[in-house]
């Protein structure tokens, strides 16, 4: 490491790789519901289930965003962190925050809307924490050297803290609620987090291909045009049928449609910028995970959102298994596997020692990777079956429901096999690291053979 306050990244590194692994038990006991309808009716109902599995995705992700965004500032600005402690402070209270919603929503704690179902009080937590890093980062970068890179990362999370505050507007009114609930969820993961992932996808570049940095911040500045100009109109698209004007149809389809290109153009930026470069570096997994997450973000957020975005074809499909499949996809591509890019390759400079567990690491892309596109897969099947039966032919949900036991059946397996990389994604991060062979073939030093 260039700075030595970059070591702030690791204690959010553990703590989003820990709320990982708890979302996807959670996701797998959702999962597991689907083929036991029973199962844990008792112990823990599924709507509980699911709101755990799906706050923890946003509590690990946010907590990721800012453990990338320590890592890097610091060799951005040229300029230490302004306040190491001020950082452990903010994560406490996060963690706190997330776990404190965690185990309320175990006892029905919670307000009842979708993502943001945290209690009031949690909520102001969380504004207190990320007021608390945007304080720490934003007077860093003020103090060090401005780039493209710091400053649209910084732009993408201090929207996303602006967007954050209507999650405390909550009008009685059920059409008005979704109008505005809609600026946290979609505008975030469909506006300025896409901010959040161009900056850290171009770090990344940077730091692996050797491409001079004013060719990859051009790109960037594209993209984050893009990304914007079809993200804040593509919202239309959730308000075909809560009761907004009717206008919003053309709206929503249009700007819609045109969200495929930023995630076409990142796909064409990181291969572009990889052939480009040397493709020299030492840690080959972290150069997977960059190029496979503008890939799969590509064809889970551009693809498979384009199938059901048209206001004609969202009519007969929203609400169903189609959704499920491109949420799963978009989100897996576009964050999950960025923030696991990014650790990979922070990780051996944050524990000081060469790029290592790389086999692992790879087989850990390879299975998680496939394995949800599986889920995809068998969730767009489904879908597509549910649609025409219950949307075309009229039959009744739960009569629809029993035909779906067998695809329900293959996404839990999938569910299964994404744990399985997990794990192994997991124990190469922080499991004991393989010293490298030196050059020349010598002998390996002791503990070499440790995995």
């Amino acid at each position: 490491m260039k700075y030595e306050t970059q070591k702030v990244a690791l204690p959010f590194f553990m703590v989003a790789m820990a709320l990982f692994a708890l979302q996807i038990v959670f996701g797998l006991l959702a999962a597991t519901v689907y083929v036991a309808p029973n199962f844990m009716a008792e112990l823990m109902p599924f709507n509980i289930m699911r709101v755990s599995h799906t706050n923890l995705l946003i509590v690990w992700l946010l907590i990721g965003f800012m453990g990338a965004t320590y890592y890097l500032m610091p060799e951005e600005a040229e300029q230490e962190i302004h306040s190491p402690g001020l950082a452990y402070v903010q994560l406490a209270i996060f963690a706190f925050a997330g776990a404190a919603a965690l185990v309320g929503y175990q006892f029905g704690i919670h307000e009842g809307r979708e993502f943001l179902e945290q209690p009031f009080w949690v909520k102001v937590l969380i504004t207190i924490s990320f007021l608390m890093f945007l304080f720490n980062t934003s007077l860093t970068l003020a103090k060090g050297r401005k780039t493209a890179i710091n400053l649209v990362l910084m732009l993408g999370l201090w929207l996303a803290a602006v967007f954050w505050l209507f999650a405390f507007y909550n009008p009685t009114n059920l059409a008005v609620d979704k109008l505005y609930w809609w600026w946290v969820v979609h505008l975030w993961v469909e506006g300025v987090w896409e901010l959040i992932m161009a900056s850290l996808l171009g770090y990344l570049l940077i730091k692996m291909t050797g491409v001079d940095r004013e060719v990859i911040e051009k790109w960037l500045y594209v993209i984050v045009g893009l990304s914007l100009f079809s993200g804040l109109l593509g919202t239309g698209h959730h308000y075909y049928w809560i009761g907004a004007p009717s206008y919003w149809q053309p709206i929503g389809s249009i700007f819609s449609t045109l969200e495929v290109i930023p995630f076409f153009a990142m796909v064409v930026f990181a291969f572009t910028m990889f052939w480009k470069g040397s493709r020299n570096h030492p840690n080959k997994a972290a150069m997977l995970w960059a190029l496979g997450c503008p890939t799969i973000a590509f064809f889970g957020a551009g693809v498979w959102g384009f199938m059901h975005t048209l206001s004609f074809i969202n009519y007969y499909s929203h609400g169903t298994q189609v959704t499920a499949a491109h949420g799963h996809l978009a989100f897996y591509g576009a964050y999950v596997m960025l923030m696991l890019g990014i650790i990979t390759f922070a990780m051996p400079q944050l524990r000081r020692v060469q790029p290592y567990n790389q086999v692992l690491n790879m087989w850990g892309f390879w299975i998680m990777t496939s394995a949800m596109c599986f889920m995809t897969f068998t969730l767009t099947f489904a879908g597509v079956v549910q649609t025409h039966l219950q949307r075309v032919l009229g039959m009744n949900f739960m009569e629809v429901q029993s035909q779906l036991g067998l695809f329900y059946i293959m996404r839990l397996g999938a569910g299964v096999a994404v744990a399985v990389g997990a794990i192994m994604l997991i124990y190469a991060f922080f499991g004991p690291a393989r010293e490298q062979v030196p050059g020349g073939g010598t002998q390996l030093t002791a503990g070499a053979q440790r995995i």
